[in-house]
Protein backbone atom coordinates (compact mmCIF):
# COMPACT_ATOMS: atom_id res chain seq x y z
CA UNK A 1 0.00 0.00 0.00
CA UNK A 2 1.33 3.13 -0.65
CA UNK A 3 -0.08 7.00 0.40
CA UNK A 4 -0.11 9.99 -1.08
CA UNK A 5 -0.58 13.84 -0.19
CA UNK A 6 0.99 16.18 -3.18
CA UNK A 7 -1.47 18.84 -5.15
CA UNK A 8 -4.80 17.77 -5.98
CA UNK A 9 -5.86 17.75 -9.82
CA UNK A 10 -7.47 21.06 -10.94
CA UNK A 11 -6.01 23.03 -7.49
CA UNK A 12 -7.79 24.08 -4.31
CA UNK A 13 -8.82 27.33 -6.51
CA UNK A 14 -10.76 25.52 -8.72
CA UNK A 15 -12.49 23.22 -5.60
CA UNK A 16 -13.32 26.83 -3.93
CA UNK A 17 -14.90 28.11 -6.98
CA UNK A 18 -17.11 25.13 -7.27
CA UNK A 19 -18.54 24.76 -4.42
CA UNK A 20 -19.20 28.26 -4.21
CA UNK A 21 -21.68 28.32 -7.31
CA UNK A 22 -23.82 25.24 -5.67
CA UNK A 23 -26.52 26.40 -4.30
CA UNK A 24 -26.96 25.95 -0.29
CA UNK A 25 -30.53 26.85 0.81
CA UNK A 26 -33.83 25.00 0.22
CA UNK A 27 -35.27 23.83 -3.15
CA UNK A 28 -38.92 24.63 -2.88
CA UNK A 29 -41.11 25.35 -5.47
CA UNK A 30 -38.52 26.34 -8.11
CA UNK A 31 -36.96 29.11 -5.68
CA UNK A 32 -34.23 28.58 -3.40
CA UNK A 33 -35.00 29.74 0.19
CA UNK A 34 -32.68 29.72 3.85
CA UNK A 35 -34.58 27.28 6.70
CA UNK A 36 -36.66 28.20 9.58
CA UNK A 37 -34.71 30.41 12.00
CA UNK A 38 -31.83 30.30 9.28
CA UNK A 39 -30.26 26.99 10.47
CA UNK A 40 -27.46 25.72 8.44
CA UNK A 41 -25.20 22.39 8.83
CA UNK A 42 -21.35 21.75 7.62
CA UNK A 43 -20.65 19.73 5.25
CA UNK A 44 -17.18 18.23 5.66
CA UNK A 45 -14.30 16.93 3.17
CA UNK A 46 -13.73 12.94 4.71
CA UNK A 47 -10.41 13.67 3.38
CA UNK A 48 -9.00 16.01 5.62
CA UNK A 49 -11.30 16.79 8.04
CA UNK A 50 -12.11 20.36 6.78
CA UNK A 51 -15.53 22.14 6.49
CA UNK A 52 -16.31 22.76 2.34
CA UNK A 53 -19.44 24.84 2.95
CA UNK A 54 -22.96 24.85 4.95
CA UNK A 55 -26.49 24.16 3.88
CA UNK A 56 -29.74 24.70 5.05
CA UNK A 57 -30.72 22.76 7.51
CA UNK A 58 -34.48 22.24 7.23
CA UNK A 59 -37.27 22.36 10.46
CA UNK A 60 -40.59 20.29 10.45
CA UNK A 61 -42.30 23.54 8.46
CA UNK A 62 -39.61 23.47 5.79
CA UNK A 63 -40.31 19.78 4.77
CA UNK A 64 -44.22 20.36 4.71
CA UNK A 65 -43.67 23.65 2.83
CA UNK A 66 -41.75 21.34 0.34
CA UNK A 67 -44.77 18.70 0.13
CA UNK A 68 -47.16 21.53 -0.21
CA UNK A 69 -45.47 22.51 -3.51
CA UNK A 70 -45.05 18.30 -4.58
CA UNK A 71 -48.81 18.70 -4.37
CA UNK A 72 -49.33 21.97 -5.42
CA UNK A 73 -47.72 20.76 -9.06
CA UNK A 74 -48.79 17.30 -8.92
CA UNK A 75 -51.60 17.26 -10.88
CA UNK A 76 -49.70 19.67 -14.02
CA UNK A 77 -47.02 17.55 -14.00
CA UNK A 78 -49.24 14.28 -14.55
CA UNK A 79 -51.12 15.51 -16.98
CA UNK A 80 -48.03 16.51 -19.02
CA UNK A 81 -47.48 13.87 -22.20
CA UNK A 82 -45.08 11.66 -21.48
CA UNK A 83 -43.30 12.93 -24.71
CA UNK A 84 -42.35 16.26 -23.11
CA UNK A 85 -41.48 14.51 -19.90
CA UNK A 86 -39.12 12.64 -21.98
CA UNK A 87 -37.62 15.43 -23.64
CA UNK A 88 -36.58 17.48 -20.51
CA UNK A 89 -35.03 14.11 -19.37
CA UNK A 90 -33.03 13.82 -22.68
CA UNK A 91 -31.74 17.69 -21.94
CA UNK A 92 -31.04 16.52 -17.96
CA UNK A 93 -28.83 13.41 -18.94
CA UNK A 94 -26.80 16.22 -21.78
CA UNK A 95 -26.65 18.81 -18.59
CA UNK A 96 -25.66 16.45 -16.45
CA UNK A 97 -23.14 14.67 -19.09
CA UNK A 98 -21.93 18.23 -19.90
CA UNK A 99 -20.85 19.04 -16.95
CA UNK A 100 -19.44 15.93 -15.85
CA UNK A 101 -16.15 17.25 -13.97
CA UNK A 102 -18.01 19.66 -12.15
CA UNK A 103 -20.60 16.76 -10.51
CA UNK A 104 -17.03 13.95 -10.25
CA UNK A 105 -15.15 16.43 -8.20
CA UNK A 106 -18.03 17.83 -6.01
CA UNK A 107 -18.47 13.86 -5.34
CA UNK A 108 -14.83 13.92 -4.02
CA UNK A 109 -14.62 16.66 -2.28
CA UNK A 110 -17.95 15.92 -0.25
CA UNK A 111 -17.76 11.77 -0.07
CA UNK A 112 -14.01 11.30 -0.38
CA UNK A 113 -13.83 8.40 -3.50
CA UNK A 114 -11.35 8.72 -5.96
CA UNK A 115 -11.96 11.22 -8.81
CA UNK A 116 -11.86 7.96 -11.52
CA UNK A 117 -14.50 6.24 -9.64
CA UNK A 118 -16.70 9.37 -8.84
CA UNK A 119 -16.65 9.75 -13.10
CA UNK A 120 -17.56 6.60 -13.44
CA UNK A 121 -20.53 7.61 -11.38
CA UNK A 122 -21.44 10.63 -13.27
CA UNK A 123 -21.66 8.08 -16.30
CA UNK A 124 -24.01 5.98 -14.52
CA UNK A 125 -26.44 8.16 -12.36
CA UNK A 126 -26.74 9.96 -15.75
CA UNK A 127 -27.84 7.11 -17.84
CA UNK A 128 -30.92 7.14 -15.63
CA UNK A 129 -31.73 9.98 -16.70
CA UNK A 130 -31.80 8.43 -20.69
CA UNK A 131 -33.01 5.54 -19.91
CA UNK A 132 -35.77 6.77 -17.91
CA UNK A 133 -36.82 9.17 -20.87
CA UNK A 134 -37.00 6.28 -23.19
CA UNK A 135 -39.28 4.41 -21.01
CA UNK A 136 -41.58 7.53 -20.55
CA UNK A 137 -43.04 7.05 -23.76
CA UNK A 138 -43.52 3.09 -23.59
CA UNK A 139 -46.14 3.63 -20.38
CA UNK A 140 -49.44 1.84 -21.72
CA UNK A 141 -52.12 -0.01 -20.96
CA UNK A 142 -54.16 -2.39 -22.59
CA UNK A 143 -57.64 -3.41 -23.91
CA UNK A 144 -59.12 -6.62 -24.08
CA UNK A 145 -62.49 -8.84 -24.73
CA UNK A 146 -63.94 -10.20 -21.58
CA UNK A 147 -64.02 -13.75 -21.91
CA UNK A 148 -67.60 -13.76 -21.06
CA UNK A 149 -68.45 -11.49 -23.63
CA UNK A 150 -70.65 -8.28 -23.73
CA UNK A 151 -67.98 -6.42 -22.31
CA UNK A 152 -64.61 -4.69 -22.94
CA UNK A 153 -61.75 -4.64 -20.86
CA UNK A 154 -59.87 -1.19 -20.48
CA UNK A 155 -56.59 -0.74 -18.30
CA UNK A 156 -54.32 2.42 -17.54
CA UNK A 157 -51.49 3.46 -15.93
CA UNK A 158 -51.28 6.34 -13.87
CA UNK A 159 -48.60 8.44 -11.39
CA UNK A 160 -49.22 7.16 -7.87
CA UNK A 161 -48.49 10.50 -6.77
CA UNK A 162 -46.33 13.06 -4.78
CA UNK A 163 -43.31 11.11 -3.90
CA UNK A 164 -40.83 11.24 -0.49
CA UNK A 165 -37.50 10.22 -1.96
CA UNK A 166 -34.74 9.45 1.03
CA UNK A 167 -31.28 8.63 -0.61
CA UNK A 168 -27.70 7.87 1.10
CA UNK A 169 -24.45 9.92 1.19
CA UNK A 170 -22.30 6.92 -0.61
CA UNK A 171 -23.28 7.56 -4.41
CA UNK A 172 -24.47 11.11 -4.15
CA UNK A 173 -25.81 11.45 -7.66
CA UNK A 174 -26.66 7.94 -8.31
CA UNK A 175 -28.96 7.57 -5.88
CA UNK A 176 -30.33 10.45 -6.10
CA UNK A 177 -31.12 10.14 -10.08
CA UNK A 178 -32.32 6.18 -9.66
CA UNK A 179 -35.32 7.86 -8.07
CA UNK A 180 -35.49 11.08 -9.63
CA UNK A 181 -35.69 9.99 -13.12
CA UNK A 182 -38.34 7.42 -12.85
CA UNK A 183 -40.71 9.37 -10.50
CA UNK A 184 -40.54 12.13 -13.33
CA UNK A 185 -40.99 10.01 -15.82
CA UNK A 186 -44.22 8.09 -14.18
CA UNK A 187 -45.84 11.92 -13.77
CA UNK A 188 -44.76 12.10 -10.05
CA UNK A 189 -43.64 15.21 -8.77
CA UNK A 190 -41.57 14.09 -5.62
CA UNK A 191 -39.42 15.75 -2.96
CA UNK A 192 -35.78 14.55 -2.40
CA UNK A 193 -33.87 14.12 1.11
CA UNK A 194 -30.38 13.75 0.58
CA UNK A 195 -27.66 12.51 3.45
CA UNK A 196 -26.82 15.15 5.29
CA UNK A 197 -23.19 14.31 4.70
CA UNK A 198 -23.74 14.66 0.90
CA UNK A 199 -26.01 17.25 -0.23
CA UNK A 200 -24.17 19.67 -2.42
CA UNK A 201 -24.47 16.75 -5.15
CA UNK A 202 -27.96 16.90 -5.28
CA UNK A 203 -28.07 20.61 -5.01
CA UNK A 204 -25.96 21.03 -8.14
CA UNK A 205 -28.91 18.32 -9.92
CA UNK A 206 -31.59 20.15 -8.89
CA UNK A 207 -30.28 23.48 -10.22
CA UNK A 208 -29.40 21.36 -13.32
CA UNK A 209 -32.83 19.88 -13.74
CA UNK A 210 -34.46 23.92 -13.34
CA UNK A 211 -32.15 24.60 -15.79
CA UNK A 212 -33.04 21.84 -17.89
CA UNK A 213 -36.85 23.36 -18.10
CA UNK A 214 -38.48 21.37 -15.24
CA UNK A 215 -41.77 23.29 -14.06
CA UNK A 216 -41.06 24.42 -10.64
CA UNK A 217 -42.46 22.15 -7.48
CA UNK A 218 -42.02 19.46 -9.63
CA UNK A 219 -38.79 18.56 -7.78
CA UNK A 220 -37.87 20.00 -4.48
CA UNK A 221 -35.01 19.43 -2.13
CA UNK A 222 -34.66 19.42 1.68
CA UNK A 223 -31.71 19.12 3.54
CA UNK A 224 -31.56 18.51 7.23
CA UNK A 225 -29.97 16.78 10.24
CA UNK A 226 -33.05 16.24 11.70
CA UNK A 227 -34.38 13.70 9.47
CA UNK A 228 -37.06 12.07 11.77
CA UNK A 229 -38.56 15.01 13.18
CA UNK A 230 -38.74 15.94 9.32
CA UNK A 231 -39.85 12.83 7.69
CA UNK A 232 -42.24 10.98 9.95
CA UNK A 233 -44.75 14.28 9.53
CA UNK A 234 -44.38 13.83 5.41
CA UNK A 235 -44.78 9.88 5.97
CA UNK A 236 -48.20 10.54 7.85
CA UNK A 237 -49.12 13.15 5.73
CA UNK A 238 -52.08 11.66 3.55
CA UNK A 239 -51.03 14.00 1.01
CA UNK A 240 -48.15 11.44 0.17
CA UNK A 241 -48.69 9.04 -2.25
CA UNK A 242 -44.93 7.19 -2.39
CA UNK A 243 -41.46 6.56 -0.57
CA UNK A 244 -38.90 5.65 -1.70
CA UNK A 245 -35.86 4.77 0.54
CA UNK A 246 -31.95 4.14 0.00
CA UNK A 247 -30.56 2.96 3.42
CA UNK A 248 -29.61 0.92 6.20
CA UNK A 249 -31.83 -1.87 7.53
CA UNK A 250 -32.78 -0.56 10.91
CA UNK A 251 -33.90 2.63 9.30
CA UNK A 252 -35.42 0.63 6.39
CA UNK A 253 -37.50 -0.64 9.07
CA UNK A 254 -38.40 2.10 11.14
CA UNK A 255 -40.14 3.99 7.99
CA UNK A 256 -41.87 1.00 7.21
CA UNK A 257 -43.54 0.88 10.67
CA UNK A 258 -44.21 5.00 10.20
CA UNK A 259 -45.89 3.93 7.26
CA UNK A 260 -47.50 1.04 7.92
CA UNK A 261 -51.36 2.80 8.95
CA UNK A 262 -51.39 4.77 5.95
CA UNK A 263 -50.53 1.86 3.50
CA UNK A 264 -47.95 3.88 2.16
CA UNK A 265 -46.90 2.56 -1.46
CA UNK A 266 -43.27 1.76 -0.71
CA UNK A 267 -39.49 0.87 -2.30
CA UNK A 268 -36.74 -0.45 0.01
CA UNK A 269 -33.05 -0.63 -0.89
CA UNK A 270 -31.72 -1.08 2.17
CA UNK A 271 -28.64 -3.29 3.55
CA UNK A 272 -26.60 -6.02 2.17
CA UNK A 273 -24.02 -8.73 3.71
CA UNK A 274 -23.22 -10.14 -0.13
CA UNK A 275 -21.16 -13.19 -0.31
CA UNK A 276 -18.31 -13.96 -3.30
CA UNK A 277 -18.20 -17.82 -4.07
CA UNK A 278 -14.54 -18.99 -5.54
CA UNK A 279 -14.91 -22.71 -6.61
CA UNK A 280 -11.71 -24.43 -7.50
CA UNK A 281 -12.20 -24.24 -10.66
CA UNK A 282 -12.37 -20.57 -11.12
CA UNK A 283 -10.11 -18.58 -13.16
CA UNK A 284 -7.99 -16.76 -10.11
CA UNK A 285 -6.94 -13.83 -12.00
CA UNK A 286 -10.68 -13.10 -13.34
CA UNK A 287 -11.39 -13.85 -9.25
CA UNK A 288 -8.94 -11.61 -7.94
CA UNK A 289 -10.26 -8.90 -10.20
CA UNK A 290 -13.53 -9.64 -9.75
CA UNK A 291 -12.72 -9.35 -5.91
CA UNK A 292 -11.29 -5.77 -6.29
CA UNK A 293 -13.77 -4.45 -8.19
CA UNK A 294 -16.49 -5.65 -5.60
CA UNK A 295 -14.91 -4.96 -3.06
CA UNK A 296 -12.95 -1.86 -3.13
CA UNK A 297 -15.32 0.36 -5.53
CA UNK A 298 -16.50 3.59 -3.36
CA UNK A 299 -13.88 2.24 -0.61
CA UNK A 300 -15.82 -1.09 0.36
CA UNK A 301 -18.36 1.84 1.13
CA UNK A 302 -22.01 0.29 -0.89
CA UNK A 303 -24.22 -2.30 0.11
CA UNK A 304 -23.51 -3.79 -3.04
CA UNK A 305 -19.84 -4.78 -1.78
CA UNK A 306 -18.50 -8.16 -1.74
CA UNK A 307 -18.41 -8.62 2.39
CA UNK A 308 -17.48 -11.92 2.83
CA UNK A 309 -15.17 -14.22 0.78
CA UNK A 310 -15.50 -17.74 0.86
CA UNK A 311 -13.03 -19.62 -1.03
CA UNK A 312 -13.03 -23.43 -2.07
CA UNK A 313 -10.27 -24.42 0.32
CA UNK A 314 -7.96 -25.90 -1.74
CA UNK A 315 -7.07 -22.23 -4.03
CA UNK A 316 -8.13 -20.53 -0.70
CA UNK A 317 -4.10 -19.64 0.03
CA UNK A 318 -3.09 -18.90 -3.13
CA UNK A 319 -6.58 -16.77 -3.89
CA UNK A 320 -6.20 -14.82 0.10
CA UNK A 321 -1.97 -14.24 -1.04
CA UNK A 322 -3.12 -12.64 -4.43
CA UNK A 323 -5.68 -10.52 -3.21
CA UNK A 324 -3.60 -9.77 -0.27
CA UNK A 325 -0.58 -8.61 -2.83
CA UNK A 326 -3.29 -6.40 -5.09
CA UNK A 327 -4.97 -4.71 -2.37
CA UNK A 328 -1.63 -4.33 -0.12
CA UNK A 329 -0.22 -2.32 -3.68
CA UNK A 330 -3.35 0.16 -3.80
CA UNK A 331 -2.81 3.57 -3.32
CA UNK A 332 -4.29 5.49 -0.85
CA UNK A 333 -5.11 9.60 -0.22
CA UNK A 334 -7.64 12.14 -1.38
CA UNK A 335 -9.47 11.41 -4.06
CA UNK A 336 -8.68 14.58 -6.49
CA UNK A 337 -5.34 13.85 -6.26
CA UNK A 338 -3.81 11.92 -9.32
CA UNK A 339 -2.93 7.89 -8.89
CA UNK A 340 -5.13 7.41 -5.44
CA UNK A 341 -7.16 4.16 -6.01
CA UNK A 342 -8.69 4.18 -2.37
CA UNK A 343 -10.09 7.10 -1.17
CA UNK A 344 -11.19 7.82 2.98
CA UNK A 345 -14.29 6.78 4.71
CA UNK A 346 -17.02 8.69 5.20
CA UNK A 347 -16.13 10.04 8.64
CA UNK A 348 -14.33 9.13 12.02
CA UNK A 349 -17.38 6.74 12.93
CA UNK A 350 -17.39 4.54 9.77
CA UNK A 351 -13.17 4.45 10.22
CA UNK A 352 -13.39 3.15 13.90
CA UNK A 353 -15.96 0.42 13.59
CA UNK A 354 -14.09 -1.00 10.83
CA UNK A 355 -11.17 -0.86 12.88
CA UNK A 356 -13.10 -2.43 15.84
CA UNK A 357 -14.28 -5.36 13.44
CA UNK A 358 -10.77 -6.08 12.10
CA UNK A 359 -9.65 -6.09 15.87
CA UNK A 360 -12.29 -8.37 17.04
CA UNK A 361 -11.50 -11.07 14.31
CA UNK A 362 -7.61 -11.43 14.58
CA UNK A 363 -8.73 -11.23 18.56
CA UNK A 364 -10.55 -14.43 17.47
CA UNK A 365 -7.96 -16.02 15.71
CA UNK A 366 -7.94 -14.35 11.92
CA UNK A 367 -4.76 -13.74 10.63
CA UNK A 368 -4.07 -10.23 8.80
CA UNK A 369 -2.48 -10.19 5.36
CA UNK A 370 -2.33 -6.86 4.25
CA UNK A 371 -3.39 -3.58 5.99
CA UNK A 372 -5.28 -3.81 9.25
CA UNK A 373 -4.69 0.10 10.38
CA UNK A 374 -5.84 3.28 9.65
CA UNK A 375 -3.77 5.72 7.97
CA UNK A 376 -2.92 8.73 7.53
CA UNK A 377 -2.61 12.00 10.43
CA UNK A 378 -6.01 13.95 9.16
CA UNK A 379 -9.26 12.56 7.38
CA UNK A 380 -10.77 9.31 7.79
CA UNK A 381 -8.54 6.93 5.52
CA UNK A 382 -7.97 3.21 6.19
CA UNK A 383 -6.07 0.71 4.94
CA UNK A 384 -7.09 -2.16 2.56
CA UNK A 385 -7.28 -4.94 4.16
CA UNK A 386 -6.98 -8.95 3.83
CA UNK A 387 -8.34 -10.95 6.66
CA UNK A 388 -8.04 -14.81 6.00
CA UNK A 389 -8.95 -17.45 8.73
CA UNK A 390 -11.97 -15.53 9.80
CA UNK A 391 -13.49 -17.71 12.46
CA UNK A 392 -17.56 -18.24 11.39
CA UNK A 393 -19.04 -15.79 14.29
CA UNK A 394 -17.03 -12.70 13.52
CA UNK A 395 -18.93 -9.66 12.66
CA UNK A 396 -17.02 -9.39 9.56
CA UNK A 397 -18.89 -12.57 8.18
CA UNK A 398 -22.17 -12.01 10.24
CA UNK A 399 -22.51 -7.65 9.91
CA UNK A 400 -22.26 -5.52 6.73
CA UNK A 401 -18.59 -4.02 6.83
CA UNK A 402 -18.81 -0.63 5.62
CA UNK A 403 -15.09 -0.75 4.43
CA UNK A 404 -11.83 -1.49 2.64
CA UNK A 405 -11.83 -4.84 4.06
CA UNK A 406 -12.01 -8.43 2.93
CA UNK A 407 -12.54 -11.71 5.28
CA UNK A 408 -11.77 -14.57 3.85
CA UNK A 409 -13.21 -17.89 5.34
CA UNK A 410 -13.14 -21.46 3.19
CA UNK A 411 -15.69 -24.32 2.30
CA UNK A 412 -15.45 -27.62 1.28
CA UNK A 413 -18.44 -28.62 -1.17
CA UNK A 414 -20.73 -26.67 -3.49
CA UNK A 415 -23.71 -27.29 -0.96
CA UNK A 416 -21.90 -25.88 1.87
CA UNK A 417 -20.72 -22.71 -0.25
CA UNK A 418 -24.92 -21.78 -0.59
CA UNK A 419 -25.31 -22.83 3.02
CA UNK A 420 -22.74 -20.34 4.03
CA UNK A 421 -23.58 -17.47 1.32
CA UNK A 422 -27.72 -17.86 2.49
CA UNK A 423 -27.06 -17.91 5.90
CA UNK A 424 -27.45 -13.71 6.36
CA UNK A 425 -31.14 -11.74 6.82
CA UNK A 426 -29.40 -9.77 4.03
CA UNK A 427 -30.41 -11.03 0.49
CA UNK A 428 -28.75 -8.14 -2.20
CA UNK A 429 -26.30 -9.50 -4.22
CA UNK A 430 -24.13 -12.37 -4.05
CA UNK A 431 -21.05 -13.08 -6.66
CA UNK A 432 -19.87 -16.42 -7.77
CA UNK A 433 -16.84 -17.32 -9.69
CA UNK A 434 -16.46 -20.87 -11.68
CA UNK A 435 -15.58 -22.00 -14.79
CA UNK A 436 -18.57 -24.70 -15.03
CA UNK A 437 -21.41 -22.65 -16.40
CA UNK A 438 -24.00 -26.05 -14.94
CA UNK A 439 -22.73 -24.74 -11.24
CA UNK A 440 -22.42 -21.54 -12.02
CA UNK A 441 -26.28 -21.84 -13.32
CA UNK A 442 -26.90 -23.63 -9.79
CA UNK A 443 -25.47 -21.95 -7.52
CA UNK A 444 -26.70 -18.28 -9.17
CA UNK A 445 -30.54 -19.82 -8.91
CA UNK A 446 -29.48 -21.56 -5.37
CA UNK A 447 -28.38 -17.55 -3.89
CA UNK A 448 -31.38 -16.18 -2.13
CA UNK A 449 -30.38 -12.77 -3.66
CA UNK A 450 -31.81 -10.05 -5.88
CA UNK A 451 -28.79 -10.46 -7.95
CA UNK A 452 -25.95 -12.32 -9.01
CA UNK A 453 -23.06 -11.34 -10.59
CA UNK A 454 -21.36 -14.36 -12.38
CA UNK A 455 -18.16 -14.41 -13.04
CA UNK A 456 -18.56 -10.59 -12.84
CA UNK A 457 -17.55 -8.33 -9.94
CA UNK A 458 -19.96 -5.18 -10.86
CA UNK A 459 -24.07 -5.43 -11.30
CA UNK A 460 -24.96 -2.38 -11.59
CA UNK A 461 -26.47 -1.27 -14.62
CA UNK A 462 -29.37 1.24 -15.48
CA UNK A 463 -30.77 -1.39 -18.18
CA UNK A 464 -31.69 -4.10 -15.40
CA UNK A 465 -33.85 -3.92 -12.32
CA UNK A 466 -31.50 -3.46 -9.08
CA UNK A 467 -33.04 -4.40 -5.48
CA UNK A 468 -32.86 -7.26 -2.91
CA UNK A 469 -34.70 -10.30 -1.42
CA UNK A 470 -34.99 -10.45 2.46
CA UNK A 471 -34.03 -7.93 4.73
CA UNK A 472 -31.83 -6.26 2.01
CA UNK A 473 -35.77 -4.46 0.89
CA UNK A 474 -38.21 -4.91 -1.89
CA UNK A 475 -38.96 -2.98 -4.87
CA UNK A 476 -36.93 -2.60 -8.27
CA UNK A 477 -34.88 0.48 -9.51
CA UNK A 478 -33.74 0.79 -12.99
CA UNK A 479 -34.90 -1.74 -16.04
CA UNK A 480 -38.05 -1.92 -17.30
CA UNK A 481 -38.76 -2.57 -13.84
CA UNK A 482 -38.23 0.80 -12.27
CA UNK A 483 -40.82 2.50 -13.79
CA UNK A 484 -43.55 0.96 -12.67
CA UNK A 485 -42.69 1.20 -8.55
CA UNK A 486 -44.20 4.79 -9.53
CA UNK A 487 -47.08 3.68 -11.63
CA UNK A 488 -50.45 2.45 -10.62
CA UNK A 489 -52.68 0.40 -12.95
CA UNK A 490 -56.38 1.61 -12.76
CA UNK A 491 -58.99 -0.98 -15.07
CA UNK A 492 -62.10 0.61 -16.41
CA UNK A 493 -64.78 -2.42 -17.33
CA UNK A 494 -67.31 -1.06 -19.94
CA UNK A 495 -70.08 -2.95 -21.69
CA UNK A 496 -70.88 -2.47 -25.46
Amino acid sequence: MSTTTGATTGGAQRERELVASVPTGLFTGGSWRAAQGGRTVAVEDPATGEVLAHVADAAVADGRAALDAAVAAQRGWARTPTRERAELLRRAFEAVTARGEDFALLMTLEMGKPLDQARAEVAYGAEFLRWFSEEAPRISGRYAQDPAGGSRLLTLKQPVGPTLAITPWNFPLAMATRKIAPALAAGCALVLKPATQTPLTALLLAQVLQGAGLPDGVLNVVTTTSTRQVVEPLVRDARLRKLTFTGSTPVGRALVEQSAQRLLRLSMELGGNAPFLVFDDADLDAAVEGALAAKMRNTGEACTAANRFYVQRGVAREFSRRLAERMGALRVGRGTEDGVQVGPLIDARARDGVARRVGEAVAAGARVLTGGEGVGERGYFYAPTVVEAVPAGARLLTEETFGPVAPVATFETEEEAVALADDTEHGLVGYVFTEGLSRGLRVAEALETGMVGLNAGVVSNAAAPFGGVKASGFGREGGAEGIEEYLETKYVGFPL
